[in-house]
């Protein structure tokens, strides 16, 4: 790939949330290690998870929808390994109630993980200092002070949005902060030590990752939450009125899809802001990220070239309009001051010629989706396997996809399934049909295959993770022990061997016969 450092290659999509845990939600414990043991025992040299930020039931705990974009998900902290640490007795964590295996339910999940990190804070400031935490603090304190401060006042005004806090707080007054910030010192601690938890604990998995030859491979939202710390913190960098709240908001316009098209809400960037500054908020945003993953999505990365803008006040995205953003300077400066950008850029949906333009001059890698490559013409569907070019990473499907079998099932028109036929040399079927997207994906010309993990267990729709415009139930689908027990290692191996993207190269015999091989490829 032209702007990232990688072999032919693959790995799988598999949100940390989504983990198997007794705490009814994945997380960064053991469950997380045996994935890893897996990816090395299969072949696979990506893990692709989605964004790690704070999220609210007001957003569905959408992690696109986070409360800071520099923040750890405090939900997604492994009780088991603060045993390991001395911070929770087992006598603490056997308290935890029953969870539902396959779902999360965020409710009881908030409660027995605020329980938990109440007392493993609590040990943890009676135990001898750790100097680790204090250079933390130090390291993160261009955002962690904020944060702490935000989430602590959101809390001690009973949720409230920061624009409705009292006049000096919500326009940062330094006697007002420092005021509320000195009565809730306990408070905005515990904030700070959580996330330097996290912090620990993600360390020792990025360890374990590297010593098994995995990298991890992350996501960065474009936009962020007018009621977040970014946004309260440098309110100038957004598009506000004199009242703190969004002039204007994102969204896309309408489409085929979209008689009205999708109103999303985030405040827009005021861009002539953060040319002043020269981009510092991004830098350093970029920057976090790059600290945390190997590789990183950028999410809606057309709202770089160009934003829908939609006036504050409006139920649809109708009357929005097209605004330019500085995308050459900005990309100039980000390339000026960070020594490597291993990016790939979501490029699916309307993308015009200017987007793909600035792709191409700067060697950005772009995505394909094979869900979406059996309708039209084959000659001019850039999803279509003939079509999926090297500098890309083709998916079976993404997190905002059916899994491959439920589209199959309940989404791909009879044409679609007369074009996978064809292609596939017969029909699957929807108990194969997963396999065989697997196996178009590992065998294209893309430098990097992801496969989602619901497809490797040959899923339904059940399996869903989001499901685009619909506001509530989605980011809750876990995968049970016993489907993670039941992972398949050696087949996944086979074909990551025979499509040539394990790091020892196989001879062409080897090549053909596992091609022929009928027990590994049958659908």
């Amino acid at each position: 790939m032209k702007n990232l450092d990688l072999p032919r290659c693959s790995g799988i999509l598999l949100p940390l949330f989504s983990l198997p845990s007794r705490f009814g939600i994945g997380d960064l414990g053991p469950e997380a290690y045996r994935f890893v043991d897996f990816l090395k025992e299969s072949g696979q040299r990506i893990w692709q998870i989605l964004p790690l930020s704070p999220t609210t039931g007001r957003s569905d705990h959408s992690p696109y929808h986070g409360t800071s974009t520099f923040a750890f998900n405090p939900l997604l902290i492994s009780p088991e390994l603060f045993m390991e640490d001395g911070l929770l007795e087992k006598k603490e964590i056997m308290k935890a109630p029953p969870f539902p295996e396959a779902r999360i339910d965020y409710s009881a999940v908030v409660r027995c993980k605020k329980a938990l990190l109440t007392a493993a804070c609590r040990r943890f400031r009676r135990m001898p200092v750790d100097e680790g935490y204090a250079q933390f603090c130090q390291a993160q304190s261009g955002w962690l002070d904020d944060y702490a401060r935000f989430t602590a006042f959101k809390t001690h005004f009973r949720g409230a949005a920061w624009n409705r806090w009292p006049e000096g707080l919500r326009d940062r007054s330094p006697k007002a902060m420092s005021a509320l910030a000195l009565q809730l010192h306990d408070a905005i601690e515990h904030i700070k030590i959580v996330q330097y938890l996290f912090h620990r604990q993600w360390v020792r998995l990025r360890a374990h990752c590297r010593a098994s030859g995995v990298e991890i491979f992350g996501d960065l939202p474009i936009y962020v939450l007018h009621d977040s710390a970014d946004t309260w913190s440098r309110p100038n960098l957004f598009k506000l009125s004199k009242n703190s709240r969004p002039a204007a908001v994102s969204g896309v316009p309408p489409d085929y899809f979209s008689a009205t098209g999708q109103l999303w809400g985030h405040p827009v960037f005021r861009w002539q802001s953060h040319r002043r500054t020269r981009y510092d908020w991004w830098v350093r945003r970029f920057a976090r990220h790059f600290e945390l993953f190997d590789l990183l999505r950028i999410d809606h990365f057309r709202g770089l070239v160009a934003y829908w803008e939609v006036p504050a006040g409006r139920r649809t995205a109708v009357g929005g309009r097209w605004v330019a953003a500085p995308a050459e300077d900005f990309l100039a400066e980000l390339k000026q001051r960070l020594p490597r950008l291993p990016l790939i850029a979501e490029d699916l949906g309307f993308i015009t010629a200017d987007v793909r333009h600035l792709m191409k001059r700067h060697g950005f890698t772009g995505m394909r989706v094979l869900q979406f490559g059996f309708s039209g013409d084959p000659a001019s569907n850039e999803n279509a396997m003939i079509n999926v070019p090297e500098n890309c990473v083709v998916y079976t499907g993404t997190h905002d996809n059916n899994t491959s079998r439920g589209w199959f099932e309940t989404e791909a028109m009879p044409a679609e399934k007369k074009r996978l036929a064809a292609v596939i040399g017969g029909s699957p079927g929807a108990a194969g049909v997963s396999w065989h997207l697997i196996r178009l994906a590992m065998l294209s010309r893309a430098r990097l295959a992801i496969v989602a993990v619901q497809d490797l267990l040959t899923l339904d729709s059940g399996a869903r993770i989001n499901t685009p415009g619909r506001r509530r139930g989605n980011w809750r689908w876990r995968m049970t022990p016993a489907q993670s027990a039941s992972l398949p290692a050696a087949r996944l191996l086979d074909l990551t061997r025979v499509s040539g993207r394990t790091r020892v190269f196989l001879p062409c015999s080897y090549h053909l016969h596992r091609v022929g091989h009928k027990r590994q490829l049958k659908g």
